[in-house]
Formats: C-alpha cells, structure tokens, sequence
C-alpha cells in the first residue's frame, strides 16, 4: 500500500509539473503555436488541458483511497482535510473543464472564451480577412467593404449578418464581387496601408469609421486615453489564476472594469484639438484622392457608441463636416439605431459590437445609399478643404 501511495504521488508531482507548462509555460519560454494564435484558443490545446487536470484529480483520489481509506490509521486531522479537500478540488476541475467549452464574445477580445468564442465562430479566413475566396470575378466590379471590427463582424457568429454581406446580397453577384477588408482593432492609417497594399482595385470602396480612429494620430500628439489595466483591481497574487483560469476568467468578466467618462474626456480632446484633427483629416483625406485617381465611387459609413448616439455625433462632427464639404455620401448609423433598445443595439452583455438587427438596418440603408446617390470619383478640391476650424 504504501508503495502504490508514493508512485501515485510521483505521478501527482509529474502530472502537476505538466500542468504548469501548459497554464505557466511563458514563464519558462514555453509555449504552443498554432495559426492564430491570440485570436484563437485551439480545441485540442484546451482538451489536453483538461486530461491532464482529470488525470491529476485521479490521481488525487488515488492518494486519498492509499492514504486515508485503506490506511489502518490514518492520520485524523490531515484525513479530515482531505476528506474535505479532495471533492472540491474535483468538482472546481469539472467546473473548469465545464467552462473550456463555453464561448462569449468580448469586446476587445481579451477573455479566454472569446478567444473559443473566435475559434468557433469566426472560419472561415482568407489570410486575416474574415471572408471567403472569390470565384467567376472575371469582368465583374470589385466592391472593397474597408474597416475595424465592425465591418468584420465582431459579436457575430454568421458572416453572413455583417452590413457588408447584406449588402453584396442585394448587389448580387451577376455584376459585383464584394470583399469584407475588415480587421478588428484598425484605424484609418492601418487600414489605408491595407487597401495600398490590397492586390485588387475597387470600383466602389466603402470606408467604415469608428471614434477611435482617431488614436494613433493622437499618440503622436501625446494624447493617449487613459484605459483601463485588465485585472488591475485584483490583488495580485491572484491576478495569474483569474488570467488563465477559464472559470474565474469568466466570472471577472461578467462584471463591469472601468467607466466610459475617461474616453468621453480623451475624445473630446482630440477631436477639437486643431493639430490633431486637422493631421486626422489630411489622413482621411488620403481615400479622396484614391478614389480619385482610381476613379472608384467612395462612401463612408460611420458607426457610434451604441450606448451614447448623442455623444459621439459631437466627437465625430469635424469628420462629418469633412466629407460633406467634399461631397462624399455618408451613412450616419446613429440615425438607424434611435428606435432600437439599447441591449438590442450591441451583440451581447460583454461587447458592445452592432447588433445583427443593426446590421440589417446598415446593409438595406446603405445599398439605397449606392441607388440615389451613385457617387463619383471626381470631387473638387478635396486637397484644399482639410482644415476643420
């Protein structure tokens, strides 16, 4: 007995060493590769994970059965603690496993169940784009549909919810083939080297705008928002088990980190501070003369907090008065979402994403746009109109 009692021990040391490398395995250098990685969280990583905590759990009782059970006298007190100590510690590994399979999408895609939430949801992939390979595109026009995650279609378990999809539908595909050239976390400077960069030409090239667009200009103003340090208000020694526990990582989450009023504060800065919205503007500016010298019809959807319409239309008004005063044809989602309730603007309670039924109203409202006013290529002076003031 006692020798089944110290090889299930060594196990027990070998197994929870395995353990640290597969939870701590960063700290000794050690790590798992596999496409994505950061967006996805691999099935088969998370399923060895959760042998190696069953075979641990197994092996725990087989100290307990050796050590307490069949021993003829037991230590009490430390039998007792085991006793105690050993189902909690199963039932905390079910409920660990329990959550390796739950998915949620987050904001900023920083839980490990949006990370299953990716993995499950966001195939099928051309390179980084969310998309499909496009087939029969001979003598057909391309229409780029260029942005963050919104255009991506963060929040959005079918692809084919997006703006962007409900409008290629209605387009058809007889004379258009549309590209989604959405990619979460962009800002107008990313996503114009993205469409340089892109090997095909648009004839129609819609430009999707979000209020943080503006933050990389801002940092090189030294405005920097003041966000909130994930885990920050936990002790912290524990701050490492909320990181890489999948159940504690979703119980933190499902409560509110930070408040809005920092960015409300940072925003208004930025976008009425002349240097940095007149250097935004010269940026924007950039897909004016694109569309121009690829003689391509330009629009630009704009995307609010969903859970202030009002303040971002006063953030985003030097943007607006921009395009307007260089006849570009702006759809105003904010305008589309008033009627909504404001949990039925976003796709869930952790991301504040547009909606699938938002998404409707963008894809319909912005292929009438296309219909009544077709756009052009040829718009004056859009090099002269760049101040804001």
């Amino acid at each position: 007995m006692g020798s089944k009692l110290v090889s299930s021990a060594v196990r027990l040391l070998l197994l929870g060493f395995i353990a640290f490398l597969f939870y701590y395995g960063d700290r000794l250098h050690v790590g798992f590769d596999y496409p994505h990685k950061g967006l996805f969280d691999n099935v088969y990583v998370r399923l060895a994970k959760g042998c190696i905590l069953v075979l641990i759990v197994i092996e725990l009782l087989r100290c307990y059965y050796y050590g307490v059970v069949k021993n003829p006298k037991p230590p009490k007190l430390l039998g007792n603690i085991a006793t105690l100590i050993v189902p909690i510690v199963g039932l905390l590994v079910t409920i660990e496993i329990v959550f390796m399979c739950i998915s949620q999408s987050q904001e900023g895609g920083l839980t490990l169940a949006s990370h299953i939430w990716f993995e499950r949801y966001w195939p099928p992939m051309v390179g980084d784009y969310r998309d499909t390979p496009k087939v029969d595109t001979v003598g057909k026009k391309n229409v780029f549909v260029l942005g963050d995650s919104f255009t991506s279609g963060h929040g959005l378990k079918s692809a084919d919810e997006r703006y962007g999809n409900i409008l290629a539908e209605k387009l058809g595909t007889k004379e258009y083939v549309t590209y989604n050239l959405g990619i979460s976390g962009s800002d107008t400077r990313d996503e114009y080297a993205r469409l340089v960069k892109f090997g095909k030409k648009p004839d129609v090239l819609i430009l999707q705008y979000f209020p943080n667009d503006i933050e990389k200009v801002a940092r090189d103003h030294g405005l920097v928002p003041a966000g909130f340090e994930p885990y920050s208000d936990l002790p912290r020694a524990v701050q490492s088990l909320f990181i890489k526990s999948y159940l504690l990582n979703y119980l933190y989450w499902q409560f509110p980190h930070g408040n809005f009023a920092p960015f409300d504060t940072y925003a208004r800065t930025a976008y009425g501070t002349p240097a940095i919205i007149n250097d935004h503007l010269s940026d924007l500016n950039k897909f004016i003369t694109y569309a121009q010298e690829n003689n391509c019809r330009f629009y630009v959807v704009m995307f609010p907090f969903s859970h202030n319409i009002e303040k971002t239309a006063v953030y985003v008004k030097p943007v607006v008065d921009f395009f307007q005063r260089n006849n570009v044809p702006i759809l105003n989602v904010g305008t589309l979402m008033g009627d909504i309730a404001p949990n039925d603007r976003v796709v869930g309670r952790n991301d504040g994403h547009a909606s699938a039924l938002v998404n409707q109203r963008v894809g319909d409202a912005l292929f009438r746009l296309m219909q009544s006013n077709p756009g052009t290529s040829q718009m004056p002076s859009a090099n002269k109109q760049l101040n804001a003031n």
